[in-house]
């Protein structure tokens, strides 16, 4: 397979572990100093969540939602300190790439001890409000170089590279397993339901499927929840995933209806595409399957009602999607 062919399947890489300990020793880096007060981070207290990188089209994409809980403390020059706890329930990318959302802080002040308790000058109260004002913008820079930092360490394990042969240096397959040949790949039956879906005379059937180093239930939920959709397609999205509920991708580029759900197993939805070359009202259905195994999900979308013509540029689409 040539470089150009391999970089453009999905691949995968979780790297929660390395995130963990990326954090342990970055966050007590953020330090800094106002009105004779040092503020900082003095360790990550607990870090729950999921942090991949991802490819698609030849594109890193890194994929993260982690709540934190750190410890901080302010110290005056004069001797007076404060010490406490911040949790932040979602550090994403929606959050800090896509800005989707606001940062959530919930700080919490240690209680003093009775030495703490005699007068000091300033209070632990104008600690705690120094803290509080000056040190998420602090946070919210390095939590922006975070991105760059997975691409940086990991993304040479998904990116094929080209050999003197002029074919691509495999990627460890323990990482990031290659979509597998789809010619004339067939499909399990579904054990969904769908409606019958309003579709042009003379059409086709186009199945793909890709296999990723994440649980069932995370794929699904990358798939369908429109806070994560934009890691991937980098445009806004809407999906609502229950029966009856509409999704749009790509800006308004895909639209449907999901149909049937089972999750985190499989869904199915009307599909529709604004292309000039696509008949006019016409709507094919795509029926996504997840199949966990011990290590991965394999991925497995079949379309139904492509026009005639038009089945191998919605093969690649769907590859590239």
């Amino acid at each position: 397979m040539s470089a150009t062919t391999a970089n453009w399947h999905w691949k995968s890489k979780g790297v929660t572990p390395w995130a963990r300990s990326w954090f342990e020793q970055e966050l007590p880096t953020v330090i800094l100093t106002k009105n004779d007060v040092t503020i900082g981070v003095s360790s990550l207290k607990e870090m729950e969540g999921d942090v991949e990188l991802g490819m698609r089209k030849s594109k890193l994409i890194t994929i993260f939602d982690v709540r934190m809980v750190m410890n901080w403390t302010a110290t005056h020059a004069d001797g007076a300190k404060a010490t406490g706890s911040l949790t932040i329930p979602e550090v994403s990318h929606g959050v800090v790439i896509d800005n989707l959302d606001d940062y959530v802080y919930d700080w919490k002040l240690n209680k003093a001890t009775p030495a703490d308790d005699e007068p000091t000058t300033p209070s632990q109260s104008d600690l705690y409000s120094l803290v509080k004002k000056n040190l998420p913008g602090q946070l919210t820079k390095l939590f922006e170089s975070f991105p760059q930092a997975i691409i940086d360490t990991h993304g040479k394990d998904l990116v094929a590279t080209p050999t003197a042969s002029g074919t691509a240096t495999p990627v460890d397959s323990s990482n990031a397993p290659p979509v597998p040949s789809l010619a004339g790949s067939a499909l399990a039956p579904s054990s969904l339901a769908p409606k019958p879906i309003k579709k042009v005379a003379n059409s086709s059937t186009v199945r793909v499927e890709g296999q990723f180093m994440v649980s069932s239930a995370d794929l699904f939920d990358i798939l369908t929840n429109e806070a994560r959709i934009p890691q991937w397609t980098r445009a806004p999205a809407h999906s609502k995933p229950e029966v009856g509920g509409v999704f749009s991708l790509f800006g308004d580029g895909v639209t449907g209806k999901y149909t049937a759900i089972d999750k985190p197993t499989s869904y199915v939805q009307t599909w529709k595409l604004k292309n000039p070359s696509w008949p006019e009202g016409h709507e094919a259905q795509l029926t996504t399957t997840l199949e966990e195994s011990t290590d991965s999900t394999k991925l497995k979308l079949e379309l139904q009602g492509v026009p005639k013509g038009q089945e191998d540029e919605m093969e690649r689409n769907l590859i590239g999607y």
